[in-house]
């Protein structure tokens, strides 16, 4: 589902900040459709839809074991990263020893992935959309490892508060048997910060949860940033903000009243590190 060459525009949603979106030149098609080639890891088998066309430019969709990501060669980051999230997976997951080997997506057209060297010394960790916890093999965790499943996260943020918002969908997923988690950058304010003039830094990260037993769902959004403030959100509340719906099959009845995701221990205030992942 690709798009066509397109740049930055700030666009000004109601009420809202401004929000960079992609600007498509020349649209192939309308908002996507939550079209998919790898439908077990969505929501009755429908991926996220775009929801403002302008997004759609230069976007790939990518199928792995353990989850679904549509790339964006614009930000040269992963619009958003989708599991469908078992019990049974996080039984496999537990005890696999963590590989760490990151590398670039050769999938991708050439000039629209990111590079291992964009991230060398910028201060910013390769922070994980799908966690490598939540992969249940080897492979699927090399997979996982790929910069396609990759944004640029200030390092206190990934280190601490994300991975621990990380943790507490797992302890649901655990708790109720199976949730589909939609994981995904924000790019806000009007000059967005990249690595070597190339991969766009998120100003905030957000993941959004549907719970099948409980019939309900709600998103998590943070700022990119050391800190262990962050707001929980209906979906309705996320779409407007991002411009992305990440459940488009959800009931209508689980779109009120908001799941209660549960707290991240913030116990503690994240220590300052230099050093980035």
């Amino acid at each position: 589902m690709p798009g066509d060459p397109g740049g930055w525009l700030p666009i000004q949603r109601k009420g809202m900040p401004q929000i960079f979106l992609l600007l498509c030149l020349l649209l192939a098609g309308s908002a996507l459709a939550g079209s998919t080639r790898c439908p077990s890891h969505y929501l009755s088998g429908a991926a996220p839809d775009i929801l403002d066309p302008t997004m759609t430019a230069q976007t790939h969709e990518l199928c792995y074991l353990a989850f679904g990501v549509t790339h964006s060669g614009v930000t040269r980051t992963p619009l958003w990263s989708a599991e469908h999230l078992t019990r049974a997976q996080l039984d496999m997951a537990q005890g696999l020893p963590r590989l760490n080997r990151f590398h670039a997506e050769t999938g991708l057209p050439a000039g629209e992935q990111a590079e291992l060297g964009d991230y060398a010394h910028s201060g910013y960790d390769r922070g994980h959309l799908s966690p490598a916890a939540d992969m249940p093999s080897e492979e699927a965790q090399f997979e996982g490892f790929t910069l396609a499943n990759m944004v640029p996260q200030d390092p206190n943020n990934n280190r601490h508060l994300w991975q621990r918002i990380e943790s507490v969908v797992r302890k649901l997923a655990r708790a109720d048997g199976e949730l589909y988690v939609v994981t995904g950058p924000i790019f806000g304010g009007d000059h967005p910060k990249q690595l070597q003039g190339r991969v766009t830094v998120p100003t905030q990260l957000y993941k959004a949860v549907y719970d099948l037993k409980q019939n309900e769902a709600a998103a998590y959004v943070v700022v990119n940033e050391a800190t262990n403030d962050y707001q929980i959100m209906d979906i309705a509340e996320l779409e407007h903000l991002t411009g992305v719906a990440p459940f488009p099959a959800l009931p209508a009845s689980a779109r009120l009243p908001r799941l209660a995701l549960p707290p991240p221990d913030a116990r503690r205030p994240p220590p300052t590190t230099a050093a980035a992942m």
